[in-house]
């Protein structure tokens, strides 16, 4: 059964995957100690793929493909022709810098997905760069979390602006479902509703 999980006027449901996520080469990464844990160094603005990965990433020559940004960038040219037939989606990764996708395209919205990738559940910097696209740079079409995706994330996604949600593979799409209605009111405003709960109701004194 699909793990991904659709939302469509506020409804949700499992539905079928069409796009394929590319994937770069296998690299080393850098790993450092700090405070007596491993952590991975990615920070904003720090070069963590090779020219050598961008070149050798394989891209299938037919069906609906979701791109790297840094392979996306640097092999715009030979994806143009399917970027135009809306074959092509983009992905990032949360350390990555939105401007760079939004400089790459002349348009954010020709894009028909834009996927953000979270390494680990608890990073929450997705939550931030789907505000960003939706708010800041106006994106409109279907923009899709993956990764590291659990049932605790989701209602929260929704509340970012993401309308799909791919579930970790060794998870269940199906219990995930119920999550995106474990809150019926929130009190703060957000993409999904923007108006706080005080400007939502009438209070009568």
């Amino acid at each position: 059964m699909s793990n991904l999980i659709t939302l469509n006027n506020g409804i949700a449901a499992i539905s079928e995957n069409e796009w394929a996520v590319v994937t770069l080469p296998a690299s080393q990464v850098e790993e450092r100690k700090q405070a007596g844990k491993v952590v991975l160094f990615k920070l904003t603005g720090e070069k963590t793929v090779s020219a050598e990965q961008i070149a050798n990433t394989e891209i299938p020559s037919t069906g609906k493909i979701i791109v790297p940004l840094s392979v996306f960038i640097a092999r715009k040219a030979e994806l143009q022709d399917r970027l135009s037939s809306n074959q092509i989606g983009v992905w990032v990764d949360t350390h990555e810098i939105l401007e760079d996708l939004v400089n790459s395209v002349s348009d954010l919205n020709s894009l028909p997905i834009i996927a953000v990738h979270v390494e680990r559940f608890a990073d929450g910097r997705i939550f931030s760069l789907g505000t960003l696209l939706r708010t800041r740079y106006g994106f409109k079409n279907e923009l899709r979390a993956i990764g590291d995706v659990l049932r605790d994330q989701l209602y929260f996604f929704k509340r970012s602006g993401f309308t799909s949600y791919l579930i970790r593979a060794d998870r269940s799409a199906t219990e995930a479902l119920a999550s995106l209605n474990d809150f019926t009111n929130p009190y703060q405003g957000a993409v999904d509703e923007p108006r706080p709960v005080f400007k939502r109701y009438n209070r009568v004194a």
